[in-house]
């Protein structure tokens, strides 16, 4: 039996949450999104932009111990000292071969096949229940999901400091690719992936280092300026970053014009940020930006449309 590999369904950006009975809610977590199959007792582990990350997480190898043809769209998640899903701690793990220290879990929150049949084409409802059903090995859960009361949980999961909701439709099925209306996500903080176009010198306490990033995203050719982001690296990640943009600098700006880009180093743009902000503002700028990792998402991906600014 050979498994299809599917790519995850997607979620459209909601400002604010809601209550509807025709509606399912979830905690939101902040890690990394993983399509886990299972194929007689062998586990692979796809990352939303299809890279294996199966050799990163051993943990997740008792997944193999449920029944061969099982798919499973999850989130893989390490938490902070608070027991919050921290995606900086997560960090340490990514890209990473081996054991670590650094404790994961895999919350699973949906089915995709079960036993070499694609359940897809299943009601949420269903797939939710046939997914409790199996009993889900160490370090691996199912997520919890209430009916209907979205605000209550947004509002708990802001005292809660995780990163929002997901609202699903009850009855809708699964879509893999798709960035389907049928799910919403709703965040406390917005995140955007922007691409690293250059950097500016740092000076004081970070002579040496960087003083901000100079982030843009692809508008057809060409990289749109966004803002640059200064807030959120600590002196040994700041180091490394700068070595590896030393390595990547050139003399071409990869920005269309725009005179509010402040004086800097360009880079070749193949690193992707991932950034917590505020706001989009009117100008399409990024309101109170800080860096909360790099993302293994595909630079040519991370573009004005996908990531939307000004509609969150």
């Amino acid at each position: 039996m050979t498994l299809p590999h599917f790519s995850p369904m997607l979620a459209v950006p909601w400002d604010r949450p809601f209550d509807d009975d025709d509606w399912a809610f979830e905690p939101k977590l902040d890690g990394v999104r993983a399509i886990a199959e299972i194929e007689n007792g062998r586990v692979r582990l796809r990352s939303r932009a299809a890279n294996d990350l199966t050799a990163s997480y051993p943990e997740l190898f008792t997944l193999g111990e449920l029944p061969s043809g099982t798919v499973l769209d999850g989130e893989i998640i390490a938490y902070d000292q608070a027991g919050r899903p921290s995606f900086e701690r997560l960090q340490g793990r990514m890209h990473r071969s081996g054991p670590s220290p650094i404790a994961i879990s895999y919350v699973a929150f949906d089915l995709i096949a079960l036993r070499g049949s694609p359940v897809v084409d299943e009601p949420l409802e269903g797939r939710v229940d046939r997914l409790g059903s199996l009993n889900l090995p160490d370090p691996t859960v199912q997520s919890t999901m209430i009916r209907g009361a979205g605000i209550a949980l947004f509002e708990a999961t802001a005292d809660q400091e995780l990163e929002g909701i997901m609202a699903k439709r009850r009855g809708s099925p699964y879509r893999p690719g798709e960035r389907s209306p049928h799910w919403r996500k709703i965040p406390h903080v917005l995140r955007t992936r922007a691409v690293v176009g250059g950097f500016t010198e740092g000076n004081r306490g970070r002579s040496g280092q960087f003083g901000a990033l100079l982030l843009g995203l692809w508008d057809g050719p060409a990289l749109r300026y966004i803002g640059s982001v200064g807030t959120g690296f600590d002196r040994s990640s700041a180091m490394a970053i700068r070595h590896a943009l030393d390595e990547m600098t050139t003399s071409d700006s990869p920005f269309t014009d725009d005179p509010a880009i402040p004086p800097g180093r360009f880079v070749n743009p193949h690193l992707v940020a991932e950034i917590a902000f505020k706001q989009w503002t009117a100008a399409g700028r990024l309101r109170g930006p800080s860096f909360k990792g790099f993302s293994d998402r595909p630079h040519a991906e991370v573009t004005w449309d996908s990531e939307q600014p000004g509609t969150r």
